[in-house]
């Protein structure tokens, strides 16, 4: 069987999604560094493997895939029956409902607080205080949604962890080393929600690919 090759970053939270449910599964794979510093996503071989040069990039035999979410799911449904059961067929509406979620919902404003309160200031640039601001309120308002499902399940797609509650996995680590932390400690279900999710084995095993590279 061949073996699935990840193309990316271990500081990329997508690339960190892509390997979260590959953990998970018990798969084998193999990761290639990509130079991001050295700009290696914008130009060949990477560019071939994702034209829009962004990490991270995926190979199962002749496969390809570079849409993290995408990936995700592919992982999930065509290696269903090794390692964790991530989707659920009987339960996919309600998978693919809060999946949906995380997309347009939680990513957009955590990615906005990501950027500029972690990673701007790594890059030497400035922090935007008013996008904080602006996008701390909507982080509140999305969690309030979060807390009210997560006080009628464990998890957001039912009572087992699924996809829907890995894909927050990058984000949600980012966010707990920031002021951002006190949002999610606020609502006791999602505090419970985010330590439970946070402490799986596979994440940790996430975490230690930034030692190592």
């Amino acid at each position: 069987m061949a073996v699935l090759k990840v193309h990316g970053s271990p500081m990329s939270t997508a690339t960190q999604r892509v390997i979260a449910v590959i953990i998970e599964k018990g798969l084998e794979y193999e990761f290639i560094l990509v130079n991001m510093r050295e700009g290696e996503h914008k130009r060949e071989p990477f560019i071939s493997l994702n034209p829009f040069g962004q990490v991270p990039a995926f190979e199962d035999g002749d496969l390809k895939l570079f849409e993290s979410r995408a990936i995700t799911q592919y992982i999930a449904h065509d290696y269903a029956s090794s390692g964790t059961p991530l989707i659920s067929l009987e339960k996919m509406p309600t998978l693919v409902n809060w999946m949906e979620v995380e997309a347009h919902h939680f990513d957009p404003v955590s990615s906005a607080l990501v950027w500029n309160i972690i990673f701007k200031p790594m890059f030497g640039m400035t922090t935007d205080a008013a996008a904080v601001e602006e996008n701390e309120t909507k982080l509140a308002k999305v969690l309030d949604v979060y807390e009210k499902r997560l006080s009628e399940s464990k998890y957001l797609g039912g009572d087992e962890f699924s996809l829907a509650d890995l894909h927050h996995l990058p984000n949600l680590q980012c966010l707990m080393g920031t002021p951002m932390k006190k949002i999610f400690e606020n609502r006791p279900c999602v505090s419970a929600w985010s330590q439970d999710i946070l402490s799986r084995p596979s994440w940790a095993k996430v975490l230690d690919l930034q030692k190592h590279h």
